[in-house]
């Protein structure tokens, strides 16, 4: 039993190495194609990726307690706002990460999600 868990605990760990490298990918290919964003190098686009996930996991959802009234009465367009106010503080904690206004973090929180969406679900066990 112990093996097996060990196991599942380093499967897991290794698909949660593999979606910050595609993130990052993916934020480097965003900045490259996108005129509002710009990341310095590779090794920024890992920070931006570390430090989305960690906001998503301890400041998102305290942000979408506090603004559930008015993501209720949008219908969830809300959550596209919080996520591009994510996005820009991300922005704004590091140095070489880029972001022109809101509306190029709005699109690119769009497309980050989306291409995301696409591998978690290619990445999925079924």
């Amino acid at each position: 039993m112990p093996v097996l868990f060990l196991f599942l605990q380093k499967k897991k760990f290794m698909k949660t190495i593999i979606n910050l490298l595609l993130t990052a990918l993916f934020v480097i290919l965003l900045a490259k194609f996108m005129p509002g964003v710009s990341v310095d190098s590779l090794y920024t686009a890992i920070i931006v990726a570390v430090v989305l996930a960690l906001l998503n996991m301890f400041i998102k959802p305290i942000i979408v307690f506090f603004t559930l009234p008015v993501t209720i009465l949008t219908l969830g367009l809300f959550l596209l706002v919080i996520n591009a106010m994510i996005i820009m503080l991300c922005d704004y904690l590091i140095d070489g990460f880029k972001i022109v206004d809101f509306i190029h973090a709005l699109i690119f929180s769009l497309i980050l999600s989306v291409c995301q969406s696409v591998v978690s679900g290619l990445n999925s066990d079924k």
